[in-house]
């Protein structure tokens, strides 16, 4: 066997190996000047009449506030867990609390569902 077919063997090796690591996704949010946004900066939201790790926005309160969706197969890791929705949609919560979007935020940034009704929050870094 010549050096060449050793080295590339070995790359080969390395990659198969690396690729469960690199099948898990990014977490589905960060923080970012203290509030959690998604990937594209969008604001994210928690619900007070969530209990239990279970969303019960449902019908129009979904379309004002669209649940953060997990993808099929995606796995919970550290504060972030995965919630069954009552239509069979998967969402992403976190600390047990499911997160939505606010249908007027149109901007990265923009948080104008902070404090709506008393029971919307804008998600911070102390939760």
């Amino acid at each position: 066997m010549t050096q060449y077919s050793q080295s590339f063997k070995a790359l080969m090796l390395a990659a198969v190996l690396a690729l469960p690591s690199m099948a898990f996704a990014a977490e589905p949010a960060m923080m970012k000047d203290g509030m959690m946004v998604d990937h594209k900066g969008m604001t994210l939201y928690t619900f007070d009449k969530d209990t239990g790790g279970k969303s019960v926005c449902t019908g129009q309160c979904a379309e004002n506030w669209p649940p953060l969706k997990a993808e099929a197969g995606a796995k919970a890791e550290g504060k972030w867990t995965v919630v069954k929705r009552d239509d069979g949609s998967m969402q992403w919560a976190y600390g047990g609390k499911p997160l939505y979007y606010f249908v007027k935020d149109k901007a990265p940034g923009d948080m104008t569902g902070d404090k709506m009704k008393d029971v919307w929050h804008v998600v911070h870094e102390h939760m």
